[in-house]
């Protein structure tokens, strides 16, 4: 008989297997990244169909197979069901979903990871952190957790103090307590800046859901 296994995590993304099944990558606190397949998840009436969606957060029971996992049954706390009801938001939290898809690995310690995720799908859905801001912190800290951080670009003479005081801070704090702050408008244009040098220098893979903000932005300005 098949062990069952439980994890707790987040599912950053999902695919059509079949006419009625689903595959499912779920990042997890226990066990990394890991791909497993939910059987008859999209038939209607199935109890996998609504716990098997990309933000759903919850734990998750698990046979391993050979070569994959099979979900079994699911208890989701928080679906981020707010960022349905605000299309920018949403945006935002699929490219983190794709992020963390691209830094993560199976087998490795990713809780950090995972919980940065989870603080920052929340920090989207609060109306005081401009979503911008949530993405520049999201990006910096999530490169800080992957061991890539460099130290700020061409040194710190090119930027304000309060531009180094906010990314000092989002490097060395932990997650619980990264969205508890603002900033003026310059500083955000700085770390746009330096947000977008670390991804250009360490991420050689284009991001669908970010191409959209883009398309979001540019209709915004007109």
């Amino acid at each position: 008989m098949q062990e069952l296994i439980g994890v707790t995590g987040i599912i950053l993304k999902t695919e059509p297997i079949g006419e009625y099944d689903r595959r499912v990558v779920i990042l997890t606190r226990e066990r990394g990244k890991i791909s497993a397949f939910a059987r008859g998840a999209r038939k209607q009436g199935s109890r996998l169909l609504a716990s098997t969606n990309p933000f759903c957060f919850g734990k998750f029971s698990l046979y391993a197979g050979k070569s994959a996992y099979s979900v079994s049954d699911t208890v989701i706390s928080n679906y981020f069901e707010g960022l349905r009801d605000d299309f920018e938001a949403a945006c935002y939290g699929m490219y983190f979903l794709e992020l963390m898809d691209y830094y993560t690995r199976e087998n490795n310690d990713e809780k950090e990871m995972l919980k940065l995720l989870y603080q920052s799908l929340r920090a989207l859905l609060h109306e005081g952190i401009p979503n911008l801001l949530v993405r520049y912190i999201f990006e910096i800290k999530a490169l800080a957790l992957n061991g890539e951080y460099p130290g700020l670009p061409g040194g710190e003479t090119p930027y304000l103090d309060s531009t180094k005081y906010a990314v000092n801070y989002i490097v060395n704090t932990t997650v619980e307590k990264l969205y508890t702050f603002t900033v003026t408008k310059q500083v955000l244009e700085e770390l746009s800046q330096i947000a977008g040098i670390f991804n250009s220098r360490f991420i050689d893979k284009k991001m669908k859901s970010l191409e959209i903000l883009h398309e979001i932005h540019v209709e915004i300005e007109r």
